[in-house]
Order: C-alpha cells, then structure tokens, then sequence
C-alpha cells in the first residue's frame, strides 16, 4: 500500500497527489511514468511523473478525471492509499547538448512538461515555455514555469487568461520573431502534438513528443500502447514515451484510442450512479 501523503486541487478538474515511495523517488527522472492503482479492482492508471522529492522519498502525479479510473483515483485523500504503485517506467527524456528549446505543454501535458523544462533550465539551457489551456479556469503551475523559464507564454482557447489563441499560433509566432530552437518538446493532447509537429517538420526544427496511447501492463508484453514511429511498430512503455514527433503515426494512434470512448463513457455514467448511492446512504 502506498499512502497519499498530500492532495492538492489545481484547477478545472486536476488534482495533485504525492505518494510515499521512497524507491520510485530516488530512481525517478524527468520524462518517466508510473502506473498506478486506486483501488484493489481498479483499472491500471499510466501517469507521468510530476516531480519527486528523494530525501522525503515521495513521487507526485497530476490526473485529470476524465474516466471511471481517474473518478476512483479521485475519491482518496491524502493519508489514504493507493493499492498499488509501479515505476519508474520509461525512459527519461534526452537532454543534453540542448542549448535553446521551447517546451510546449498543453492542459495537464503541462505537469508533465515542468520537469523537463526544469531540468533543461538547472542544466543552464535557454528555455522557452508555452502553455496552452482551455479558459482561465483550467491555468495552473504558471509561477513555476515563470521560476524554470526564461520566457513564458500563457495561451487559452477563449483568450479569458494570457493570449488567446493555440500553442500552434504563439511557436509560429516567436519562430517569425528570429527565435532558433534546438529542438521542440511538445507534451500534451495528441492532436495538440500532431500540429505542432506539422508546424516545426516545416521549419526544419526537430521535435519531441510525449506519448499517451492505451496501455496496461507497462512492460511491452500486451502490445496495448503500440504505435508507428517512422514506419516501424514501436512501444510507447518501454521505448518511449518520447518520440520523433516527424515519425509518429497520429492518425492511427487517435484512431486507436477513439475505440474505448463508449466503454469509458458508460463506465463513468455507472460510477457516478454508484457514487451518488454511497453519498445518499
């Protein structure tokens, strides 16, 4: 059993929870995941990981509920215990020889974009961020991406917060302004990752996704997270979850994921059915 050590609600519905195990905390980097689950009969939740605090021997994970997995995940507090907890799996994001990049994070994909940014930022990296969110709302971490980046620019699709408009418009926007980027770091919804791939295969800037296609076991035996990378079957568990956004299939990795909507959604009508019969009892 690990115990929630602390519970946060950031915004929209996302929440941050760190979790005591000491093992994952000190192996853990940036850019590796841990999959975890809430209950004894819960669903195998995949998540980035956020951050870790080795002397405290903590990992954090942001989650957002969108399905019956995170709506159980979301009913332990901090002093409760996951049922069990795997990591670090994956491999850490490559860093190094970097010497300008723009990290583009969007929605959640911004929790796990902070670490890598921070660590491009501590290994002395000129590093560019932007963040893209649905309103207002949904704005979060922004003092520390402002703390790990030397410039920061906050887009929200109606424009209540920051600039308004797509990550897409505001990396077009310093490219024309004379900025020269290493390498992209693009994290986030896939169609987010599929245009900004467009957009930087154009200009010749090479380009890094985090994927986030189904998976189960984490280990590459059910082949659940497979995609085509460059024309190739590649593993997003075990060799990824960063890939050359140029090679990445994301028409089929959308497709493929588009298969259990139906499931999830009326696996999420069942629990909020059974959530609402606890609370009434």
């Amino acid at each position: 059993m690990y115990r929630i050590t602390a519970k946060t609600r950031l915004s929209g519905n996302a929440s941050k929870i760190s979790v005591l195990a000491p093992l994952i905390a000190r192996k853990a980097q940036a850019g590796q995941f841990i999959i975890l689950r809430a209950k004894e009969d819960s669903e195998r939740i995949p998540l980035t990981i956020h951050d870790q605090d080795r002397e405290q021997g903590t990992v954090t994970v942001v989650y957002q509920v969108v399905g019956a997995g995170t709506m159980e995940l979301d009913t332990l507090e901090s002093g409760d215990s996951l049922h069990d907890l795997v990591g670090p799996l994956g491999t850490a994001t490559k860093t190094e020889g970097i010497k300008k990049v723009c990290v583009i994070g969007g929605g959640v994909g911004c929790a796990i974009a902070y670490p890598v940014a921070r660590k491009l930022f501590e290994q002395g990296s000129e590093v560019h961020v932007i963040a893209g969110f649905r309103s207002r709302d949904f704005v979060f971490l922004e003092k520390e991406f402002k703390k790990v980046s030397h410039v920061l620019k906050v887009m929200t699709d109606d424009g209540s917060y920051g600039s308004r408009g797509l990550v897409t418009d505001a990396l077009e926007g310093m490219i024309a302004e004379g900025h020269h980027y290493d390498e992209v770091i693009a994290i986030g919804p896939l169609v987010m990752m599929k245009y900004v791939s467009l957009l930087t295969k154009k200009y010749g800037i090479k380009t890094t996704v985090s994927m986030n296609p189904i998976m189960v076991d984490g280990t590459g035996m059910c082949g659940g997270c497979r995609l085509t990378v460059g024309g190739k079957i590649r593993f997003a568990c075990v060799d990824g979850p960063d890939f050359d956004g140029h090679e990445v299939d994301f028409d089929e990795v959308i497709s493929r994921n588009r298969i259990y909507e139906d499931f999830e959604r009326r696996e999420r009508e069942e629990n909020c059915l059974l959530f609402k019969k606890e609370v009434q009892s």
